[in-house]
């Protein structure tokens, strides 16, 4: 059977190319990288880009 996913994929975080069967983070390389995405996730450190912000106050502005 041939796998979806490509042989080594580059670790989100530090780029590191590592294979599945090389960590129990993966995608992540290690832990360290896993907590670091964490991190930045938490702060919000990863946007979309958008022409507006989402209203999240629930009121309708029309």
């Amino acid at each position: 059977m041939n796998s979806a996913l490509p042989e080594q994929v580059p670790c989100p975080t530090c780029k590191k190319k590592i294979r599945k069967d090389q960590s129990a983070h993966y995608p992540f390389c290690s832990e360290r990288c896993q907590l670091v995405d964490l991190g930045q996730w938490l702060k919000e450190g990863y946007r979309i880009e958008g022409d507006e912000p989402l209203n999240m106050n629930g009121d309708d502005e029309d």
